[in-house]
């Protein structure tokens, strides 16, 4: 076992330095996978993907990020590699979280695993009916929790959250999500804003919650919008960005207007080749990580 002190997990900032992150092999876990039933689109390619993986692992250890890396065992779970939705990490333990994906069902008890090991405690976890992906949570600051409510997400889930928290002084507020391209689609909360910063999130405005937009701007949160063309070409993974440190990001290439735009507000922005694995799996380098500490 890893032995980690009280003081060296807790990730209730969604753009503070990484230190340490779940990942999980893309080489193994979608060995095989079978796209129609994964709902993966036509551009997905096993190797490829697994590349692009490697790739994007290569950028996270060389920002100075520790990998945890989760069981590497081909048990079929493709969508593992996204490992930001199973669980969520807080100043007090992990939450272990239900997915609203059904053959995503299984994932918690490999996160739960990987906590054990390096001695995380479990605050509690989300049980059923309750549902809660961690793509629809986002830290407003270090004592507000904004999660969305959607197909991945539901009431019960969230209220089960913001008990497990409220505790703690932090307050959860839920917001209603578009259903957008359909029940099988992806729209998370994260699907419509990355924060690059504390104080700045890259959002795609014609899709956020109007309560949340409202929120963001009372909190003094300037916005970035993303290019809507790109937006709609990438099925939304022009989005998703992960923050490294302030406005220190990695996001997918091939989305230039969006790229500049972050540029111009100010961030440092590395790009790599996703198209087999974030494209077509609709996730993006968010998405392929789970912070377990950042600050």
């Amino acid at each position: 076992m890893t032995d980690l002190r009280p003081n060296l997990y807790g990730a209730q900032s969604m753009a503070a330095p990484l230190r340490l992150t779940l990942m999980r092999r893309a080489s193994s876990a979608m060995r095989g996978a079978d796209a129609a039933r994964w709902h993966y689109g036509p551009g997905f390619d096993e190797v490829r993907a697994a590349s692009q993986h490697d790739a994007l692992a290569s950028l996270v250890a060389s920002r100075g990020a520790r990998i945890e890396w989760l069981d590497d065992a081909q048990d079929g779970l493709a969508d593992s590699v996204f490992t930001h939705d199973p669980s969520l990490v807080t100043e007090h333990g992990a939450i272990l979280l239900s997915m609203g994906k059904a053959l995503r069902k299984p994932e918690p008890g490999l996160h739960e695993a990987a906590y054990q090991r390096l001695g995380i405690p479990i605050l509690g976890r989300v049980e059923e009916p309750g549902t809660v992906e961690g793509g629809d949570c986002v830290w407003v600051d270090r004592s507000t929790l904004a999660i969305g409510r959607g197909v991945r997400t539901n009431e019960a889930g969230i209220r089960q959250v913001a008990a497990l928290l409220e505790p703690f002084g932090v307050s959860v507020l839920g917001f209603d999500l578009p259903l957008w391209q359909g029940e099988e689609a992806c729209l998370h909360l994260m699907s419509v804003i990355s924060p690059l910063a504390d104080d700045l999130s890259l959002v795609y405005s014609p899709l956020l919650p109007a309560p949340f937009y409202q929120l963001l701007k009372a909190r003094g949160i300037r916005l970035v919008e993303g290019d809507p063309q790109e937006f709609a070409a990438s099925n939304g993974l022009s989005l998703n960005v992960l923050p490294m440190a302030p406005h220190d990001v990695i996001a997918v290439a091939g989305f230039p207007k969006t790229q500049a735009a972050m540029e111009a507000a100010g961030c440092t922005v590395t790009t790599f080749e996703a198209d087999a694995l974030c494209i077509a799996c609709e996730g993006g380098p968010t998405c392929l990580t789970r912070p377990v500490l950042r600050g």
